[in-house]
């Protein structure tokens, strides 16, 4: 079997690894891939924005699965135009992309199918924007509100502010961070409580849990800085109670499934949800203005009560690295399984189901099809770690082309895995400080000798030091014992991931 990986950073990595350990993959491609990729998979000089050039590679390299890692193709319309083709890809169509592509279609189809979730506001410029916040919409001037751009912005689009001076700054300065994506300004009320991430495999019927994860995305310890793509990750069973997963797959899940339903684009692939735990004292849960006040027979005002901060229409990254080494079920099986169901979607109103990923016990229905719900996806046991190392200058300008050492070293080490997420060869033209037309480095601050064939770095993230362990604490410990085996100059990473 042939398997094509759209993407190029750490997550894509690890979904090529994991397509590696499958018996019946015989070839992986990624596109564009990355120097540390091109170890697992064959690289392919295609950009997830190329659809066309992307559609023609796979029908022409006789492709069988087409996995797409980020957000960017899948709003394109890939899927579509694979689908429209023949050809077999894993992920949502542009219509259920939308969850992801546009926060103020998110947030009111939310609203439409009763999710709980902050109230927002949704403005069509940055003038606009303060004028809502001036309005007193969200409180006092001295009322924490989070300021959103309304597009894709990389995880670098969202500003919690402490106040309504901090939300006018983030809104006057976001087009200069995101770009385009802050045309529309998205505003929410500000949640307090414990933040999660819950991923799935879905068939736009039925769904499987993959374990809860917790990501880190200020640069600085004790969250602080400002917000990045995400500098590491945690799973552990303990982030949610049985009854607080069961909360989630009536109150976000269920009705999430069914609406894509409803409004005509089923979801198939990965569907990721940000959830706060929130205290019954954030707003909106203690005015009793979501879609329950205090849901799911809670008969005290203590317990938190999940309320859905985000959606995203695929894998997350670093949450993939941590999610995908723990899992032992044949990714290609899950893959067919998402694709077997689909055709034939269940009508609005039938209850989406779970299949046997670990989360039977919550909800224990399952059909005898040979789809995503009759499917016995295993995980391994005990936890998993992933801290990120990046670049000097990362989140505004990170520095690229510092030579990196330690690499080898750091992948002995037991039960570590190191994806890669923002490197290249310095023999490789287009590599950061690469001369494009002879290959020769053209500056930094290593020897010619230590440059020979070393990884360099060429982004913001750079490597994913991914761990599993019987316990958190093992696998933060093997974690951090890998991490100082590597070095470059400038390099950064938060000392306080699971903590």
């Amino acid at each position: 079997m042939r398997i094509l990986v759209i993407g190029s950073g750490g997550r894509e990595h690890a979904i090529c690894a994991t397509f590696k350990r499958s018996k019946s993959v015989t070839r992986i491609f990624c596109a564009p891939g990355n120097a540390g990729i091109a170890e697992a998979a064959e690289c392919v000089a295609l950009e997830p924005s190329d659809i066309s050039g992307l559609v023609e590679f796979a029908a022409s390299s006789t492709v069988n699965i087409t996995f797409v890692g980020g957000e960017t193709a899948l709003a394109l319309g890939i899927v579509d135009e694979f689908e429209r083709r023949g050809l077999k890809i894993v992920g949502p169509t542009a219509a259920a992309a939308r969850l992801e592509s546009s926060k103020a279609f998110a947030k009111d189809f939310m609203l439409r199918h009763s999710i709980p979730t902050a109230r927002h506001a949704a403005a069509s410029s940055p003038a606009e924007a303060i004028e809502i916040l001036n309005s007193g919409k969200f409180g006092d001037s001295e009322k924490p509100v989070v300021v959103k751009a309304d597009g894709l912005a990389s995880g670098k689009g969202v500003v919690v502010a402490r106040n309504r001076a901090e939300a006018i700054a983030a809104i006057e300065s976001m087009e200069s961070l995101v770009g385009s994506a802050a045309e529309h300004i998205v505003l929410e009320e500000c949640l307090f409580g414990r933040e999660v991430s819950l991923l799935m495999f879905a068939d736009g019927e039925d769904f499987a849990l993959m374990p809860p994860t917790r990501d880190h995305k200020r640069i600085g310890e004790g969250d602080t800085g400002p917000n990045t793509g995400g500098m590491g990750t945690i799973t552990d069973a303990s982030l949610l109670t049985d009854e607080q997963t069961r909360e989630i797959v009536e109150t976000i899940i269920k009705p999430t499934l069914r609406g894509c339903v409803a409004e005509g684009f089923p979801f198939r692939g990965i569907l990721f949800l940000g959830i706060m735990m929130a205290g019954v004292s954030s707003p909106h849960v203690s005015e009793g203005s979501g879609a329950q006040a205090l849901p799911f027979g809670r008969a005290t005002d203590t317990d938190a009560v999940p309320m859905l901060l985000e959606y995203n229409v695929r894998f997350g990254d670093p949450e993939t690295q941590s999610i995908l080494v723990r899992l032992e079920t044949d990714l290609v099986d899950i893959c067919e399984a998402m694709l077997a169901s689909g055709s034939e979607p269940r009508a609005a109103g039938v209850p989406a189901r779970a299949s046997r990923s670990g989360v039977e016990d919550v909800t224990g229905v399952f059909s005898s099809h040979p789809d995503l719900a009759s499917l016995n996806i295993k995980w391994r046991a005990g936890n998993s770690a992933c801290v990120i190392l990046a670049a000097k200058g990362y989140p505004q300008k990170p520095r690229t082309g510092d030579v990196i050492s330690g690499i080898e070293r750091a992948a002995v080490h037991k039960n570590v895995y190191i994806f890669h997420s923002g490197t290249a060869r310095v023999s490789e033209p287009g590599a950061a400080g690469v001369d494009d037309a002879t290959g020769a480095f053209a500056g930094g601050n290593a020897t010619v000798m230590e440059r020979a064939n070393s990884f360099i770095t060429a982004g913001g993230r750079v490597l994913g030091v991914t761990t599993t362990g019987d316990d958190l604490r093992e696998a933060l410990d093997r974690a951090y014992a890998a991490v100082k085996e590597i070095s470059w100059n400038g390099m950064q990473y938060r000392r306080d991931i699971g903590k």
